[in-house]
């Protein structure tokens, strides 16, 4: 009897196929559809409307370009079992499963001492402890412990397929065309040399294509100061609902998200305490939105003021800082709100925020990216490359902003 496949039409990529049974149960996990209700870019639908798609839609994407790079590098004579194959896209399909609602915000405000990623191989090990097992090889080629490394650089690395991915599909639903990137060519000229992932020569304007278009989106789309501002928001938001529930004052919250407001969980909850975890697989965007809209209606002045202007899109307004702010400017900045709002101190300081923003396009510390020559050696792309060179690939650019509310606007 043949084994079950699924044919999903993907706005990206066309047609994906699920090849069998195994990524087919995976699929239809509760912790992987759960994923469906989260949105990838967070809060960047404030700045691109149509930034609306799913972290499942992202996750079936990377799995897909799995089953394609594998395809390519067995072409090439790389011996990939059938179990690697399978658990190279198992690993991918669940990576971002830890991820909470709107992205990082949680991490900042209800839970501490766990990274997104620390969640995820927790749920990876719940899932492989129902499956009786069948993850232990997709979890150890995620965790970099399986022998062959390159199929963990195929998962995390500076050219991996979830980058491919989320390039593609962000820049497909943000409309912006900076981002778009030759991910068909990278993979056809993806190879493996001495355990480790690299590009043949023929590649390597594709690759400088690749870093180019990742620069242009984290300052266009990812690190965009109205999706700032807008998170910066929402951080306000659950941390002024945090104190108050510290304080015993009744919210409006689903039994997931009044668990994280009203309990202190921390990393510690989640490695001890099996609630921690099953709470967490419960929340997602819809718990937070049905929240805000009924705190906007509340009884706490700074919790409705932030709220009514988190629904209405009344966002923080955003000045670029040349340098971190001095204590003399918070003070004035906080005495702005209290003296406008009639306000405490600590109530006035929930109406800005200083926020810094960095990234760099490209980091040696990090698998780096290899040019494969037909003489067999490798070189660094910051090397290979004619176009770009190591000190602008490596720049670490910061900016630092002043997040603040708009009065009478």
């Amino acid at each position: 009897m043949p084994a079950k496949r699924k044919i999903i039409n993907d706005p990206v990529f066309g047609f994906i196929t699920v090849p069998n049974e195994f990524l087919l149960e995976l699929l239809q996990h509760p912790y992987v559809q759960r994923l469906n209700r989260i949105r990838q870019l967070g809060l960047s639908f404030y700045v691109y409307p149509g930034a609306m798609h799913s972290r499942f839609l992202h996750s079936l994407g990377a799995m897909h370009l799995m089953q394609e790079a594998i395809g390519v590098l067995r072409q090439k004579n790389i011996d990939i079992s059938h179990s690697e194959g399978n658990s190279a896209q198992a690993a991918i399909l669940l990576h971002d499963i830890g991820h909470g609602p709107f992205s990082h915000v949680l991490e900042n405000t209800l839970v501490s001492g766990i990274s997104h990623e620390e969640i995820s191989l927790l749920m990876m090990e719940h899932i492989n402890r129902d499956m009786q097992g069948r993850l232990n090889e997709a979890i150890s080629i995620f965790r970099d412990e399986y022998p062959r490394h390159f199929l963990h650089q195929m998962i995390s690395s500076q050219l991996d397929v979830d980058r491919l991915d989320y390039l593609c599909r962000d820049s497909f639903f943000c409309g912006v065309s900076e981002g778009t990137v030759a991910s068909a060519r990278i993979l056809k000229m993806l190879n493996v040399a001495d355990d480790r992932l690299v590009v043949d020569e023929k590649g390597i304007y594709s690759v400088e294509k690749f870093l180019v278009a990742r620069r242009l989106m984290y300052w266009q789309v990812y690190l965009h100061k109205t999706s700032v501002a807008a998170e910066q928001l929402l951080i306000k938001i659950l941390s002024r609902a945090k104190q108050l529930a510290r304080e015993g004052k009744p919210l409006f919250a689903s039994p997931a998200l009044h668990y994280f407001l009203y309990g202190n969980i921390t990393g510690a909850d989640f490695a001890t305490d099996g609630e921690a975890l099953r709470m967490y697989a419960r929340l997602d965007d819809s718990d937070i939105l049905s929240a805000i809209k009924e705190w906007a209606i509340g009884t706490d002045p700074v919790l409705r003021l932030l709220c009514t202007a988190f629904t209405n899109r009344k966002l923080f307004k955003v000045q670029l800082l040349n340098a971190p702010m001095t204590p003399d400017r918070i003070e004035e900045q906080t005495a702005f709100y209290r003296q406008q709002l009639s306000l405490t101190d600590e109530e006035a300081r929930y109406f800005f925020s200083e926020h810094s923003s960095v990234t760099n396009t490209y980091s040696q510390k990090d698998d780096s990216i290899g040019i494969l020559y037909k003489d067999g050696s490798v070189k660094d792309i910051a090397e290979a490359s004619d176009m770009l060179n190591l000190q602008v690939l490596t720049k670490r650019v910061e900016k630092h902003y002043l997040f603040y509310y708009r009065l009478n606007a």
